[in-house]
C-alpha cells in the first residue's frame, strides 16, 4: 500500500514540476521574442505558438530553438522536431523533459 502512496507523490511532483518548467517558458518566450504586449498568463498552456494562436513566424521559430539551445542545451535532433516541439507551450515542456541530458547528433 505504501508503494501506491509514493507513485501519487511522484506524479503529483512531477505536475508541479512541468507546471512551473511551462511558467518559465512563457517567461523566456515573452523575453527572447520580445513580446511586451503579453504577459505569462495571456499564453494558454495549450494555446497554438504559430498562425492563429500566438501569430508567430519562421524567424521566432529560430528564436524558439536558440532559447532551447541557451537556456535548456538541447539541440533539435532533426527538422521534423521543430513542428512538433513547437506547437504549444506544453509541447515545448514536454520536449525538454524528454530530451534534457541527453546526448544529441551533431
Amino acid at each position: 500500500m505504501q508503494w501506491l502512496f509514493q507513485k501519487k507523490t511522484s506524479t503529483k511532483f512531477t505536475e508541479k514540476k512541468m507546471d512551473k518548467l511551462m511558467a518559465d517558458l512563457k517567461k523566456q518566450i515573452i523575453a527572447q521574442l520580445n513580446l511586451k504586449d503579453l504577459k505569462p498568463e495571456d499564453i494558454g498552456d495549450d494555446q497554438p505558438l504559430f498562425v492563429e494562436g500566438l501569430g508567430l513566424d519562421s524567424i521566432d521559430a529560430l528564436e524558439l530553438i536558440v532559447l532551447l539551445q541557451q537556456e535548456y542545451h538541447i539541440k533539435l535532433s532533426n527538422a521534423d522536431d521543430g513542428p512538433k516541439a513547437f506547437k504549444s507551450v506544453r509541447t515545448m515542456a514536454e520536449y525538454i523533459t524528454t530530451h534534457q541530458g541527453q546526448k544529441t547528433p551533431k
